[in-house]
């Protein structure tokens, strides 16, 4: 079976929210600004406590930011 790809909209968003920082969003994730910059390149998955919280940050839930392909 092919490894699934994980696609997000996380820098859409976070321009959409004030043109919010990576480390703005790593803080009020509580993880690492490299984290936001690999989920951002979609070298990274991430935990679904991860996914969560930035669902949370956002509002919305987390498939309208992160979508399998």
């Amino acid at each position: 079976m092919p490894k699934a790809e994980i696609t997000n909209d996380i820098r859409r968003l976070r321009f959409e929210h004030g043109e919010m920082t990576q480390q703005e969003l790593a803080d009020r994730v509580g993880c690492t600004r490299q984290t936001v910059i690999m989920l951002e390149q979609g070298r990274y998955v991430p935990s679904l406590a991860l996914a969560l919280k930035i669902a949370e940050v956002f509002g919305k839930a987390v498939e309208e930011i992160f979508s399998l392909r």
